[in-house]
């Protein structure tokens, strides 16, 4: 009966949207208040029945009711209880339900937060939330329920959770991808309501603003810890493959930090309206490109769901229905669009806009990467594979100049800056940057390395701007001490920002080029050097899970010929899906990690085994979790609350309708 209700209350969360799609936007369009002041209570409703469906499925897992076809592909009795609730969305049905309730949270959110809007725009605004809600709740309806029955052949246990799945990455990733991917259905709402009222002013970048921030931070989270679960699961000592599942969601993350650079030109100059409402439409369109590749079975990887075609064929037609519509909305306004706005050569607003158009070229180049082997298939011209040497090679280009106006930006002035203030102010900086990215690399390692230099150049490049921007702002506000104390919230997170993005780059740099890889055979007692470590194989002993078993091996870490740590790897072979998975023994530090992936018994007592020395691969985690930190800051910027409360000021003043 649970599994009928949660269907019911789905059918009736797709009835509201629908409602939601229509009258609304109607009541915009003519001045109708009553129909337009049912958009608030329209979102409410269509989250609680939302909610009430996922909660029914989530009951099911939890309460092991195999009954339900999507619970027998995805759990089992011995599975724990953790993962029984994460299974939720461990495969494509669930998964979808999960994108339709964070769905319903953003538009609920935009409907509760957004009270100093104009009813004409938040009309607007949840009007195309809504019809977004109206293609994935017919999409998770007509090809993707996750309520359908197995009556009445109801099997005693089911088939259990995908082994590469069972990680605590399973209860983090999927729910902050999503909520970063859905985030970015705001930003193209409020993008698309000010193309239909043809008012593409400062306001609406304003409005939304703190909402494709937060959209950002919770992509960013997300993306970091896909990298850090792959790191860690899939046993061969990488965080990044360039696999076509993590383009989709890097992609749609390069063109969201162009926008939110993009919104605080047009908010700050009232410049580049139409280039950020076009960058809005695409950072949602690239989600939705993301997911169509994820479901639609046309690729292979260890992230997509094999699944039927006509799923796939369902998101395409739903896809083209929605960039068509928005660039067919933005050709037709595109004559209100222009700006008479001149930039000069040497400001901060040209700086950004010229990053902006690096980082949607690099979204460019990733997609073409990606979609170029599935179009020369589909056209019988051959199998193709585009790996890591492709995108290596067309994404660095792009991002070292990058980096370098990113250090540029922050000490430029907007509107105008002098050549020879600028040079002044940073001729000392660029040396600086430049002997340290040299000599780093010599003292560390004896040699230099072009790639390494060029990169190390770059990270002090990118920090000692950030820093002396920050102590330009203190010096003007009183002080160095009283005035970093006394920076926005807004500056804050610049800094944090952007001395990530440096911090990152160190991990990639340095373990990209650093690591040491060494694939031996050990027996009980062998020592392997890797680095400055030695590593004693000590054995394998059996192990057993809840619903696995297998062999562990333990490992010495050696050093001047003691042992400071041990780690152990596991080999698990897991009860019903009898597939085998490595789960690799890692020693963290902030400035290396040893890394230990358990092969196959060769037969003679001894165990092929890989070992990894990976210098400051933690960085790049790090450097993710800094760049959240600092769209956290910048959405806790005091000129929002203040903005609102004025503009809340001011329709409280306007005659009632």
């Amino acid at each position: 009966m649970i599994p009928e209700l949660g269907n019911f209350a789905l059918i009736l969360a797709l009835c509201i949207a629908i409602v939601l799609a229509v009258i609304p936007l109607l009541g915009a369009q003519t001045e109708n208040y009553r129909w337009m002041s049912i958009a608030r209570p329209l979102a409410y409703g269509q989250l609680l029945f939302i909610g009430f469906s996922f909660f029914c499925l989530a009951y099911a897992f939890v309460t092991n009711d195999f009954s339900v076809a999507y619970v027998a592909e995805n759990s089992n009795r011995h599975l724990p209880a953790w993962y029984r609730f994460a299974a939720v969305w461990g495969a494509h049905e669930g998964s979808m339900l999960l994108w339709v309730l964070i769905l319903g949270l953003w538009t609920a959110a935009v409907a509760k937060f957004s009270r100093s809007l104009p009813p004409e725009v938040i009309a607007r605004v949840l009007s195309v939330l809504g019809m977004v809600s109206v293609g994935f709740l017919l999409f998770t309806l007509a090809t993707s329920n996750p309520f359908l029955r197995l009556l009445p052949n109801i099997p005693h246990d089911g088939q259990d959770l995908n082994p590469l799945l069972q990680d605590p990455g399973l209860v983090m990733h999927p729910p902050m991808l999503y909520m970063g991917y859905v985030g970015f259905s705001v930003a193209f709402a409020f993008a698309i309501a000010a193309l239909i009222s043809g008012r593409l002013d400062a306001a609406w970048t304003r409005w939304s603003r703190p909402w494709t921030l937060a959209a950002w931070c919770f992509l960013t989270l997300g993306i970091t810890l896909g990298s850090w679960w792959a790191y860690r699961e899939l046993g061969w000592g990488g965080w990044w493959f360039w696999d076509p599942v993590e383009n989709a969601s890097f992609m749609p993350w390069l063109v969201g930090t162009a926008l939110i650079h993009c919104l605080a030109v047009a908010e700050k100059r009232g410049a580049l309206k139409g280039w950020t409402a076009l960058l809005a439409i695409f950072a949602f369109s690239l989600s939705l490109i993301g997911t169509f590749l994820v479901r639609s079975g046309v690729l292979t990887s260890v992230h997509a769901f094999a699944v039927d075609p006509k799923r796939g064929a369902f998101i395409l037609v739903f896809l083209v229905l929605v960039i068509g519509a928005s660039l067919l909305l933005y050709a037709w306004r595109a004559a209100s669009l222009k700006s008479d706005m001149h930039f000069h050569l040497l400001s901060r607003e040209t700086l950004l806009l010229t990053n902006n158009i690096l980082l949607f070229v690099a979204a460019v180049t990733i997609l073409l990467g990606t979609l170029y082997p599935l179009i020369m298939d589909a056209l019988g011209l051959g199998k193709i594979s585009v790996g890591p040497p492709y995108f290596n090679s067309v994404f660095i280009p792009l991002m070292a100049p990058m980096l370098f106006f990113m250090g540029l930006g922050p000490v430029c002035r907007w509107r105008q800056m002098e050549g020879r203030l600028l040079l002044r102010r940073l001729r000392f900086t660029f040396l600086v940057s430049l002997t340290l990215g040299i000599a780093l690399p010599l003292v560390v390692t004896g040699g230099i390395n072009g790639m390494v230099v060029l990169g190390m150049c770059l990270v002090f490049w990118v920090a000692l701007t950030t820093l002396q921007d920050a102590w330009y702002r203190s010096a003007r506000r009183g002080g160095m001490l009283h005035g970093f104390v006394h920076l926005t919230r807004s500056q804050y997170g610049m800094i944090f920002a952007h001395i990530g993005v440096a911090v990152c780059v160190v991990g990639i740099t340095l373990s990209s080029h650093y690591s040491v890889e060494r694939q031996v055979k050990m027996a009980t007692g062998d020592i392997v050097k890797v680095g400055a470590y030695r590593f004693e194989f000590k054995g394998v002993h059996n192990i057993q899970g809840p619903n696995y078993r297998g062999v562990a091996g333990e490992f010495a870490l050696l050093r001047r010929g003691r042992e400071v740590k041990s780690v152990t790897a596991e080999k698990r072979t897991y009860n019903v899906q009898q597939m085998t998975m490595t789960d690799a023994g890692i020693n963290a530090g902030i400035f290396r990690d040893l890394y230990v992936s358990l092969g196959e018994p060769l037969g003679d007592g001894s165990w092929s085994v890989r070992l990894y020395y990976k210098p400051f691969v933690r960085w790049i985690w790090l450097g993710g979790l800094l760049m959240m930190l600092g769209g956290l800051c910048a959405l806790g910027d005091r000129r929002y609350r203040l903005a609102a409360r004025h503009e809340e000021e001011r329709l409280a003043q306007l005659p009632t309708q």
